[in-house]
């Protein structure tokens, strides 16, 4: 018999493949004798993120479904040409089990695993569950969601529903907050507060805090604010210009340390972004990705929000209106410890830091005992 094997199936973005690798660092841990495979992308964020950990990266030629009839032939060719190359390499090696990792790359490796009888599972991280994900159901044995409010929508699709939380990287739970004002160059005695876009970064959020450098500076406190590549001079020379006291950042690896000198943090709603939210438990305020027509991100939101954790903002797609629902979701958030500290404790009680590990065991016990 020769090495176990795991594959990882999809990306084209951190939201998938952060929680994935997450999940084969833990498994490594318990079984070193494993190997691990992504079944990914040919977005450059596959190879930037994959490839640096020592994982095979398999560049598969995917696309969404479309809307528009007329471009469905394509799609159905190219889907069957994924799902033969994924079969094509399990014949050639047989997988130990296939993790899905949600949304439309995940679906060649888990549907021609599941037809040849290898054990599947499923990761779904987001509140509501996707198109891709629930028919991707059907093709699993076990799927594991983030949130109980999840579970019922895979109810009938015959696989087991287990509520594990979603994985995050071992330095967001590690970083200490000293770590992360040396990362960032902060000053010990003020209130740190994070702006972030996640890696693409957030125009919509960018242009409204250009616009709030009079509260910034009032505030006395600092600020790290990862922009994405196109906004980063503005944003940066923006404050500069106007003497707010900030670290502004096109993008970083260092977001673990970002989130551990962070009081509060103004942020998109992705899943992977609220799993490292409650794993540090830290109070946010929440501006939901606007363009989404399942409006997702507005019910991953939710989720925190109900629970005391975080402030929901909606995204007005327009830098004026933002900059005013802004200032009133935060001038209380900033100026009262008290109000932090409970949000930052509701936010705590709702991650679950051992999410990778619960994961990998239950992929362990599906690849069966070891040879």
């Amino acid at each position: 018999m020769g090495r176990p094997w795991l594959v990882l199936a999809g990306g084209g973005t951190g939201g998938h493949l952060y929680p994935g690798l997450a999940v084969a660092d833990a498994l490594r841990r318990m079984r070193p004798d494993f190997d691990v495979s992504v079944f990914g992308t040919t977005r450059p964020i596959d190879r930037e993120v994959v490839t640096p950990r020592g994982y095979e990266l398999v560049e598969q030629e995917v696309q969404p479904f479309p809307s528009r009839p007329w471009q469905w032939p394509g799609f159905l060719m190219t889907w069957r040409r994924a799902v033969a190359a994924a079969r094509a390499r399990f014949v050639a090696r047989r997988p130990a089990v296939v993790l899905g990792l949600g949304g439309y790359a995940a679906a060649p490796g888990v549907v021609a695993a599941d037809r040849m009888g290898v054990a599947t599972a499923l990761f779904n991280p987001d509140a509501e569950p996707g198109r891709a994900n629930r028919r991707l159901g059907r093709h699993a044995r076990r799927v594991f969601v983030q949130w109980p409010v999840t579970a019922t929508a895979f109810n009938g699709c015959g696989a087991t529903i287990e509520v594990t939380g979603c994985p995050v990287r071992g330095p967001v739970v590690a970083a200490r907050r000293e770590d992360g004002l040396a990362a960032f160059g902060l000053n010990a005695e003020k209130p740190t507060l994070l702006i972030t876009g996640a890696s693409q970064g957030a125009r919509s959020i960018n242009w409204a805090c250009l616009k709030m450098v009079d509260v910034w500076k009032a505030s006395g406190w600092q600020i790290v604010q990862v922009t994405g590549t196109p906004d980063f001079v503005a944003v940066r020379d923006g404050y500069r210009e106007a003497g707010v006291d900030a670290r502004v950042v096109a993008f970083t690896e260092k977001m673990p340390e970002a989130l551990a000198a962070a009081d509060l943090v103004i942020s998109r709603a992705g899943a992977s972004t609220l799993a490292e939210l409650t794993a540090r438990g830290v109070a946010s305020v929440l501006i939901p990705y606007p363009y989404d027509r399942k409006q997702h991100q507005v019910a991953n939101a939710r989720v925190l929000v109900e629970a005391g954790a975080a402030v929901l903002v909606d995204d007005r797609r327009e830098a004026e209106a933002n900059a005013v629902a802004l200032r009133g979701a935060l001038w209380e958030l900033m100026s009262s410890n008290e109000r932090r500290g409970r949000m930052a404790v509701a936010a705590k009680s709702l991650g679950r830091r051992d999410a990778a590990e619960r994961i990998a065991e239950r992929l362990l016990e599906a690849a069966g005992p070891a040879s």
